[in-house]
């Protein structure tokens, strides 16, 4: 496999960000319309970023922005592109490009039975700080996670 690159998202991209949306999120999943809107920077606190591999799209993180606090809003890898360093790549870009923008934390929300997506956040240092009951359309609780990006932001070490 050819190395990948993560870098900031552009509207060509929309397509293949839309794509995978449906692959990995499938009713949840955000129309093709509103990816549009937020990678061609018509949502001013949006921010999307892809990895590529070979020239393909195969994995994005989505990132609201506001003042102190940064949200996570998606990150995604295709499957054949799972545990290679991807979706840490993502994350660690969206951190970065919130800790320029001024954010002191980092927050999320997975459901509780995403065990491999609960797994991989505690090897980000995210601590769970709260959750959501009957957050997701079936039903399904959410946990609220939180990445502390400057030191004093809820008592932790940054990242």
């Amino acid at each position: 496999m050819t190395r990948a690159v993560v870098r900031a998202a552009a509207p060509a991209d929309a397509a293949a960000i839309a794509d995978l949306e449906v692959e990995n999120l499938g009713r949840d999943a955000w129309s093709a319309g509103l990816v549009e809107q937020g990678v061609s920077g018509e949502l001013p606190t949006v921010q999307y970023v892809v990895a590529e591999v070979d020239g393909s799209v195969v994995g994005y993180a989505a990132a609201s922005i506001v003042a102190d606090i940064a949200e996570l809003q998606r990150i995604a890898v295709t499957p054949a592109h799972r545990r290679t360093g991807l979706a840490a790549a993502l994350l660690a870009a969206v951190v970065a490009a919130a800790k320029q923008q001024g954010a002191d934390r980092m927050l999320l929300e997975v459901r509780e039975d995403n065990a491999g997506a609960l797994a991989f956040y505690a090897e980000q240092s995210f601590v769970e700080i709260d959750r959501r009951r009957r957050y997701y359309r079936d039903g399904a609780t959410a946990i609220v996670l939180r990445l502390p990006l400057l030191t004093g932001c809820g008592g932790a070490q940054p990242v």
